[in-house]
């Protein structure tokens, strides 16, 4: 039965390209993940945007000497440049600076504000004497609490992962100027997270199906109790406090942005002329919604966001928040300010994006921090996609369209021949169950074993012999390989559909690949196969020293 899915990606500040570690972070399991529901016939709601109202953005324009705006749809568009080239499909991608999403906001804020979930305190905050001004929490670094990070934010410590207030830090500094903040009153309006701490605790007992390393870091997270804290800011850069004689203060950008996943349903629906379809994924029992983030941003949509969510009530609560681990390069982890990174665009300049999505799929950093280095791109990408799928299918269809006219040859299947096809339908089931389960290096890995057990078949039964000594026997086996190969392409497609497209087009079909269904295809004897072509390239190795040289 076709179910309503919300894949809810996370918002890429709007403040520089994306490296490979964002891509694998979140990205790329999300848009495979997407594919394969809109593939099983599910309605399928991909949403995202960049968020263009965190203190990065002023950070970057105040250094550029631009405004906010511009430094944001100067980013913007290279994201969303990145995403098409990397094949990332997307119902909507929006950003958190459209008129919609401010009203989405400002009316989920005065709706806790009426239920008193929001209220008015007067605290005491950061003040630069320097700059003349209240500092925003990425203006803020200092020492860690919890782990003694000295470069820790004042809204995330990057090290231990916990979020901060900038009061929490030690010895804390103005980021741009180095002076020694000195406390002062302002009133801010809070929320009262304490308030959702028991329910948070109970929703959070029942989730088998979540990662353990998401779980245990969200029950952690509440054992130690919510506190409640200001989610607005003295800042003139992002949505307005909707609250007559405070005109002046902003939203704070983490509370703002998360709702950008509702606001960015609601704009997709209304684009579609259906203003209330929105309500489809929000609001129907049925339906299931998935947070695709970084491991850092994991108490934001499993434990923030919800509590949000709880206090609003009538919508739905995440179904799975199937946070990354990091993706580390060379050893190192990425680093924006040394230039330790692989650029999401740079990369695509000079390779195609298919060996990328199967190499940070294959070492995706599900259960813990992984690894990208340029000789193992290197290896993945002529030993497997090249050697172990790429030679079977140029070798099959080449094979066939040489001996048996470019058609699906007439089968008289014997047990190994049908053996090989029954392994190919039930991998679907397989295959599937994993990647529902978020499981997608492991349902990666399924595929391409199918791909070396069609490699041994074709080996083993050796047709360039057969077809001198027994034609209708080499047909049998040519038929059973193309069948198989037809099966891998679908399998396939949510993990390498630029190079499934043009396999789509080899084995004679017609209509959109991503279509579905998720299931094996039925092509019948004499169909008619188009003209071979190969699927990947073959990379030099000196490809390896060449690109380590471009770091730093």
């Amino acid at each position: 039965m076709s179910r309503p899915i919300l894949v809810a990606v996370a918002w890429p500040y709007a403040n520089g390209p994306l490296h490979l570690g964002h891509v694998a972070g979140c990205y790329l399991p999300a848009d495979e993940f997407a594919r394969y529901h809109r593939m099983k016939g599910d309605r399928v709601l991909m949403v995202s945007g960049t968020d263009q109202h965190g203190t990065p953005i002023t950070v970057r324009a105040q250094a550029e000497g631009i405004t906010p705006v511009e430094v944001a749809e100067r980013y913007h568009r290279l994201i969303v440049d990145s995403f098409d080239r990397l094949g990332i499909r997307w119902e909507l991608f929006t950003s958190t600076h459209t008129e919609n999403h401010r009203q989405v906001v400002q009316d989920l804020f005065l709706d806790l504000y009426r239920k008193g979930f929001i209220v008015t305190q007067t605290q005491e905050q950061l003040y630069c004497p320097q700059e003349e001004r209240f500092l925003p929490d990425r203006y803020v670094e200092g020492r860690c609490p919890h782990c003694g990070h000295e470069k820790a934010r004042g809204d995330q410590c990057e090290a231990c992962g916990r979020t901060l207030d900038p009061e929490d830090l030690g010895e804390p500094r103005c980021k741009t100027c180095g002076t020694s903040p000195v406390p002062r009153q302002t009133e801010h309006f809070f929320f009262r997270w304490s308030a959702f701490n028991d329910r948070l605790v109970e929703w959070l007992a029942d989730k088998p199906h979540w990662r353990s390393n998401v779980v245990n870091f969200s029950r952690r997270y509440l054992q130690e109790g919510l506190r409640d804290s200001a989610i607005s800011r003295d800042i003139d850069w992002g949505i307005p406090v909707p609250v007559e004689g405070y005109e002046g203060k902003r939203i704070y950008v983490w509370w703002e942005a998360v709702i950008g996943y509702l606001s960015a349903s609601i704009e997709w629906a209304s684009l579609q002329g259906r203003p209330e379809a929105w309500k489809d994924w929000w609001e129907d029992p049925e339906a299931r919604t998935f947070y695709f983030i970084g491991k850092d941003n994991i108490p934001f949509h499993s434990i923030r966001w919800p509590a949000v969510l709880m206090g609003r009530g009538g919508l739905n609560l995440p179904f799975d928040v199937p946070a990354n681990e990091f993706l580390n390069l060379e050893g190192r982890k990425f680093s924006t300010s040394e230039n330790w990174a692989v650029w999401t665009n740079d990369f695509l300049d000079r390779y195609d994006p298919d060996p990328l999505r199967y190499i940070l799929t294959a070492a995706a950093p599900e259960g813990s921090d992984t690894d990208f280095s340029w000789s193992e791109f290197h290896r993945r990408n002529n030993d497997e996609l090249v050697g172990w799928w790429g030679n079977l299918v140029h070798r099959s269809m080449t094979f066939t369209a040489r001996h048996f006219e470019g058609r699906i040859p007439v089968a008289h299947q014997a047990p190994e021949d049908q053996a090989i096809l029954d392994q190919a339908r039930q991998a679907f089931e397989k295959i599937g169950g994993l990647l529902e389960a978020c499981q997608f290096k492991s349902a990666l890995a399924e595929a391409m074993e199918l791909a070396r057990e069609g490699n041994r078949y074709f080996d083993n039964q050796a047709p360039w012999k057969l077809v001198k000594t027994d034609k209708d026997r080499a047909g049998t086996v040519m038929a059973t390989m193309v069948r198989l190969i037809a099966a891998l392409r679908v399998l396939l497609t949510p993990f390498l559909p630029n190079s499934s497209r043009v396999l789509h087009s080899v084995l004679g079909l017609s209509g959109d690949p991503e279509a579905g269904p998720w299931a094996m295809p039925e092509l019948p004897e004499g169909h008619v196969l188009g003209e071979p072509r190969p699927l990947f390239k073959k990379l030099d190795e000196s490809l390896v020293e060449e690109e380590r040289a471009r770091l730093g």
